[in-house]
């Protein structure tokens, strides 16, 4: 049986940072799917939705996922509307185990800091803010049917790592 964790949430929520150091604990390989892809591409995540949109950025996350479904002992940390997209979770269960890691719109935008540029859905927002907010809502329903969540807020990258090693499932885990 294959071993996944796959970090889900809002862009800031930590999902890079927390999947990093839980890989090392777990001493699993991690994958940051939007870097795995900008790789792939040969371009930036922000130059891939300049050039083809957001329907190309998704045709490649859906072709990266399905060669990570198999992946063994991975924490796969894919980018903030992967979890929203039809389809994509059931490519990896039942077997992986997929954690929302829960943020507030204020506190993502203050982890972002000067990075948000690099986002393409925040890059131009003049309120950074009730844009992630808006997001959060429409991605509300697919965020809830994650197996775990975690409130990352106030805490430190091990207080959220320690979290999640302790969490149990609180959430059905029928396929989506």
């Amino acid at each position: 049986m294959t071993e996944q964790l796959v970090l889900v949430g809002l862009p800031g929520a930590g999902k890079s940072a927390v999947g990093r150091a839980l890989a090392g604990r777990l001493g699993w390989r991690f994958v940051d799917l939007d870097e795995a892809i900008a790789l792939r591409a040969g371009r930036s995540v922000s130059e891939i939705f300049a050039t083809g949109g957001e329907p190309a950025f998704r045709k490649l996350e859906r072709e990266m996922t399905l060669e990570y479904r198999d992946s063994d002992t991975t924490v796969l940390a894919p980018g903030g509307g992967w979890m929203a997209q039809e389809g994509l979770p059931a490519l990896l269960r039942p077997t992986a185990r997929i954690i929302h890691l829960i943020v507030s719109p204020a506190e993502a935008v203050a982890r972002m800091a000067a990075g948000r540029g690099e986002r393409p859905l925040l890059a131009e927002a003049s309120d950074p803010v009730a844009t992630l907010d808006a997001l959060a809502n429409v991605r509300r329903p697919a965020y809830d049917r994650a197996h775990l969540a975690v409130d990352t807020s106030g805490r430190t990258i091990a207080e959220v790592v320690d979290a999640v090693l302790h969490l149990e499932p609180v959430r059905s885990l029928a396929l989506l």
